[in-house]
This record gives C-alpha cells, sequence and structure tokens, in this order.
C-alpha cells in the first residue's frame, strides 16, 4: 500500500475514532482504569501499601504540576535546579489540546507537513541485513549554537515507536535539536520506514543487536562527538536494552525516554483499549503486508495477518516460527527491556503523562521500585499530555522536547563540572603528596634507625 493511502486510512480512521467511538473508548478507558485502581486496593488491603504510595515518596514538585520522582543524589539536584528554570513547565492556561485522547492523536494521525531536510544511509549488518540512518542536514536555522565546548556538535540518536511510524514530534524534535545544535539522526529497523528487509528476519521487540552495530558506525563516523539518545513510546525498549546490555560501555552520555512501555509483557497481555490496539495492530499489518511473500518461509503469515490482538501479532511474528520456535516466557525472557537495568550506567529520564490512554495508570505500568532506588533513572510525571503528546499551542514545539534537550545541556554542564572538580582535586593530591613524601623522606634521613621495611612496606586496596 502507498504510503498516502496509509496516512488516509489513518486519518479516516481517526475522524470516526473521534466521531462515533470516542464514548465507546471513554467507557474502556474507565474500564481499565477501575480494575487498575481495583488492583491497587487489593495490595493496600493486603498489607503490602499500593502503588500510589511508593509514587508519593521521593517526589519534588515543579511547575505545572509535573513531579520529579527520583533517588536523591548530586545529579539529582542538578536536574531539579535545571527543571525548576524551565520556560516549557510554566502553566499555561487549559485549551483544547489538553484531552489525552486528542493530544495522543494529533500525534499519531496528523500528516507530517513539511519536515527536515534527511539524508539517508543504509547499514549492512554482520548477517547481511539492512537498518537504515537518516542524517537530519537540514534545514540549518541561522545562530545555530554549538552544544558541546570542544566544537563537536553533540550526535542525538532518536529511536521512534517500535511499529516503524515517523511522527510528526519525531520530526519536530529532530528540528529544534538542530537548532539547538544537535546533529540528529535517526534509527530505523529493518523493514521499516522505507528500509529494504533483505532478509526474512524482523528485530524482536527488545533485540538491542542492530542497535549495537548502527552506534558502533556512529561513533566510527564522529568519534569526538558526544552521543545523547531519546527514544518515542514503545521505541524505549530497544533503547533500555541496549543501555542495560552495554552498560559503561554504551557510549552514550545520556538518554531519555518520551512516553515510555516499560512493562512490556504486561503491556501486551493486558491489551490496549480497542481503538488504540486495532490502529497499532492495522499499522503494523500495512507495513509487513509488502513482504508477505518473502516472510512465508518463516512465520506463518496466515496466522500473522490474521490476528486480532498486538499479543497475538508478536506470538506469530517472534514465537511462532517455523524454524526456531519459543514460549511465550522465553521470549520476554531474552526482550523485557529491564532485564538488565541494574547494568545501566547512563543517567535516563522518562517523560509520562498520569493521563497516558495508550500505556494506563502509572501507579500500574510503571515501575515506582526503579525510580526510587536506581540513581540513574528519574521520572518527570505530568498530570496532562496523553501518549507521546505533551502537544502546546502552535508553533510551539512539544514542552516534552524542550525539557529533554534542557536535560541534555543539564547533563553537560554536570558532568564538566565534575571533571573540573576532578582534575582540581587530582593536581592538589599531587601537590600534597610532592610535599608529604619531602617531609617524609626528612624525617626517615634523621632518624637512621627506621628500618627498610618500614620505609618501603605498602598495602594493596581492593574496590568493587
Amino acid at each position: 500500500m502507498p504510503p498516502w493511502d496509509a496516512a488516509l486510512a489513518l486519518l479516516v480512521a481517526a475522524l470516526a475514532l473521534l466521531g462515533l467511538l470516542a464514548p465507546r473508548l471513554r467507557r474502556a478507558v474507565g474500564a481499565r482504569t477501575v480494575l487498575a485502581a481495583r488492583g491497587q486496593d487489593h495490595e493496600e488491603e493486603t498489607g503490602g501499601g499500593g502503588a500510589a504510595d511508593q509514587f508519593s515518596d521521593g517526589r519534588e514538585p515543579l511547575p505545572g504540576g509535573c513531579r520529579l520522582i527520583c533517588k536523591p543524589s548530586a545529579l539529582a539536584q542538578c536536574l531539579l535546579s535545571a527543571l525548576r528554570r524551565s520556560a516549557a513547565l510554566e502553566p499555561r492556561p487549559r485549551s483544547w489540546l489538553c484531552g489525552p485522547h486528542l493530544q495522543t492523536l494529533c500525534h499519531f494521525v496528523l500528516p507530517v507537513g513539511p519536515g527536515p531536510e534527511l539524508a539517508r544511509e543504509y547499514l549492512q549488518l554482520a548477517d547481511d541485513g539492512l537498518v537504515a540512518l537518516d542524517w537530519v542536514v537540514g534545514p540549518c536555522p541561522r545562530g545555530r549554537r554549538v552544544t558541546n565546548a570542544g566544537g563537536h556538535p553533540a550526535v542525538l540518536l532518536v529511536i521512534p515507536n517500535a511499529w516503524g511510524r515517523l511522527t510528526r514530534n519525531v520530526l519536530g524534535l529532530c528540528l529544534l535539536a538542530l537548532e539547538r545544535g544537535y546533529y540528529p539522526v535517526i534509527f530505523h529497523r529493518r523493514g521499516h520506514h522505507g528500509c529494504p528487509l533483505v532478509s526474512p528476519r524482523l528485530q524482536p521487540f527488545g533485540d538491542p543487536s542492530d542497535l549495537k552495530e548502527a552506534v558502533t558506525y556512529i561513533r566510527f563516523r564522529h568519534p569526538a562527538a558526544p552521543l545523547f539518545a531519546v527514544s518515542e513510546g514503545s521505541g524505549s525498549a530497544l533503547l533500555l536494552s541496549y543501555l542495560g546490555e552495554c552498560g559503561s560501555s554504551s557510549y552514550v552520555t545520556g538518554a531519555a525516554c518520551i512516553s515510555p512501555v516499560l512493562r512490556c509483557r504486561e503491556w501486551f497481555e493486558a491489551g490496549l483499549p480497542w481503538p488504540y490496539e486495532r490502529g497499532f495492530l492495522l499499522l503494523q499489518k500495512m507495513a509487513l503486508s509488502r513482504y508477505a511473500s518473502a516472510l512465508q518461509d518463516a512465520v506463518d503469515t496466515h496466522k500473522l495477518f490474521r490476528s486480532r490482538s498486538l499479543r497475538e501479532f508478536e506470538e506469530a511474528l517472534f514465537c511462532h516460527t517455523k524454524s526456531f520456535p519459543i514460549s511465550w516466557d522465553t521470549y520476554w525472557d531474552h526482550n523485557d527491556p529491564l532485564r538488565d537495568v541494574d547494568e545501566a550506567a547512563v543517567p535516563v529520564l522518562c517523560i509520562s503523562s498520569a493521563d497516558d490512554p495508550v500505556c494506563g495508570p502509572p501507579e500500574h505500568f510503571l515501575p515506582a521500585e526503579l525510580f526510587h532506588s536506581n540513581p540513574y533513572f528519574f521520572l518527570l510525571l505530568s498530570h496532562h499530555g496523553g501518549h507521546c503528546g505533551f502537544l502546546r499551542q502552535e508553533p510551539l514545539p512539544a514542552w516534552s522536547h524542550e525539557v529533554t534537550l534542557e536535560y541534555f545541556r543539564a547533563l553537560t554542564e554536570f558532568f564538566r563540572t565534575e571533571e573540573r572538580m576532578k582534575g582540581l582535586s587530582r593536581h592538589r593530591a599531587s601537590f600534597l603528596g610532592g610535599r608529604r613524601r619531602w617531609g617524609t623522606l626528612q624525617k626517615r634521613e634523621a632518624s637512621p634507625s627506621s628500618s627498610l621495611e618500614e620505609i618501603f612496606s605498602w598495602k594493596r586496596s581492593y574496590t568493587r
């Protein structure tokens, strides 16, 4: 199906959704919220404390009714100060854009419009597969600022949602980042957004192997530039899996996830409100329909294209394969984005909304213990914004974009200050150490009774 046909189908579906299906959508979301609330009440009755209690601790108030949920640290204080000064969080009069479903649909359905100028590169992987990198090369605004003091613009790696749709908010983020001095590049998975599928293998939900090769190539092209990463919606599973598997070798300075899906297995199993479920399912079927003949040898395409839920589609595509079938449990053992989260060594800011109609209530789908215990993870929770929306009145960009770039700037300044302080500490320690050594030698020369064993004695220090 041509791209304009897909866009037209989505637009018609959105109009029908807004007009005829809105009451049913509200009932579906309301029922889902009631179920989550009942589960929370049950937890409170059993004496374990509800999830809402977990979110009530460690919150720091911010402008616009937002909250920063994190473990106290020096970096958290730096980030909190930057967010309190942010003009993007300033409260504004309520408008027609405040509804969560409208914010979500405007993000996914509205035409992209005139976007940035993109230069595409195809990267051949180790197994001969292809992924695409879209470098944002224009339009270059006047007065473009450089984000790095060394003169090399920082590279911003953008990971779209897992369905492969390039939304208007992603392109808006790229334009804003280009204006602020970044060099944005968009990562496209196999078979997504015009990237050819040259082998009957697609990228599982949380498999970062292809992203690892793409990051290695980006580092080869820009070895001296800092690398930041941001994901949208379900694309957060890929980014978090990469950060967890690579740990301190990820080459990433900082990361941000906009409306992340963190408890992915529960998200698939619970299902979405049915208009969103059918809409995302339709997107995936349309994207893979052009490769139906190529996928026949790997999966049961008849079952794949007749699936009625996102879980059935995911199982048919990656679990019930003809060559190496696996169970649903085994699939998530290898693709859960939080499986190696304790190994992540990069600050990650998650921006979520309490009225997200796709992810559900935050106390049900956001792991509060992650943000309370891990010093690298920060949650910025707002009252309104929908799923990946966070829209403001035109022509202002989404406030989540402004906050993301301000967060990256705060990280850069924090690490620069830390390096400066460490340099001063090393210089002072070496200076004082020299004086101590000179004094010690003088004392030892003055006391001939000191033994050689005392002069050359040493102790080994073990650190972890």
